[in-house]
């Protein structure tokens, strides 16, 4: 079963409730049987063509290119998926995506929460709407799209996160030793770092190798969430803070890999903006407008976009204990 929330309250912050949904047929012995064969290469191959779009979208072809390129790639995913475990062309994707983490679950997936994905439809009056579906390991997603209707929006996030379950089950997702002296190599160049420093975990080149080790035999859709944390602990300061109190990164790393993001973590980052906003009136709005502009530039390229909305929703959160955002126009 699918879990869907709204934004109930101010700014849409509310704990989730499930809605209420036709229920599906459960799966038949052979569908069964199906699903639970090794997903083919035609698919692995139609996902690994909409990764590579979403990723190059904004880059190397235009906006419009790109969209209806990433649309063709998310359909020829979900159509091979719909052939493979229904036997037909034509599929339910919000029923498909949860019966692919279904799936995961039962094949023996360590899926801390189970295998429950959850839709939030952003409150809209008129469309064009917008939905954001979060998958059992943490990793958010949004309608691509341009939607008509918010049933329409939740078929498009869940088309955009079936392409990415898929994909995350080619053994190039899985963190290996080739996977980390890749990553690493790749990680040097690009932030000009020295690869003589990634033994040396007190580095931040070091820091990556120890958090990519530690998480071996994993997908990178499982490494996101933690990476997730630290990227918010880093924008929110925290990291900065428990430096000057002269925490080691080691320290830091090994307290915040088994951590979580929870309703407690977000509260704390939210009093630590609040503070920051009696101190310099405005920022929660500047920092707001910035996490709203990341968030539809993920969303609109297929990405996968927590940490934004994470970065939003801890916003949105701060102001709503401040007053009314109006206060702060």
């Amino acid at each position: 079963m699918a879990m869907y929330k709204g934004h109930p309250g101010m700014g849409g912050h509310g704990k989730p409730v499930p809605a209420p949904r036709q229920a599906s047929s459960p799966m038949s012995p052979t569908m069964y049987a199906e699903m639970n064969r090794p997903l083919p290469s035609q698919i692995m191959a139609a996902a690994a063509a909409g990764m590579s779009v979403s990723q190059q979208t904004g880059a190397s072809m235009s906006d419009a290119k790109a969209k209806t390129v990433l649309k063709e790639a998310v359909d020829a995913v979900v159509n091979s998926f719909a052939k493979h475990s229904h036997g037909y062309g034509r599929v339910n994707v919000v029923e498909a995506l949860q019966e692919f983490w279904q799936m995961k679950l039962e094949r023996g997936a360590d899926l801390k929460n189970g295998a429950l994905v959850v839709y939030e439809s952003q409150p809209s009056n008129s469309p064009p709407y917008v939905c954001f579906v979060s998958l059992p390991g943490g990793s958010c997603f949004g309608s691509f799209q341009h939607c008509p209707t918010k049933a329409e929006a939740r078929r498009s996030a869940a088309k955009i996160a079936l392409m990415n379950s898929v994909f995350n089950e080619h053994p190039s997702r899985k963190i290996s030793d080739e996977f980390i002296e890749r990553a690493v190599r790749d990680a040097a160049g690009s932030f000009q770092g020295n690869l003589a420093d990634a033994d040396n975990p007190a580095t931040g080149i070091g820091a990556f190798r120890f958090m990519l080790e530690a998480n071996k035999g994993r997908t990178m859709l499982e490494f996101q969430e933690l990476m997730t944390v630290f990227q918010l602990l880093h924008w929110n300061g925290s990291l900065k803070a428990m430096r000057d109190r002269n925490c080691s990164r080691q320290e830091v790393l090994a307290h915040y890999s088994h951590r979580s993001l929870d309703d407690d973590m977000r509260s704390q980052m939210a009093l630590d903006w609040i503070a920051r906003e009696q101190e310099t009136g405005g920022i929660i709005k500047h920092e707001l407008q910035i996490a709203e502009r990341e968030l539809e530039s993920a969303r609109l390229a297929g990405r996968e976009l927590r940490v934004f909305k994470e970065k939003r929703d801890i916003l949105m959160l701060a102001l709503s204990q401040i007053g009314p955002a109006e206060s702060l126009a």
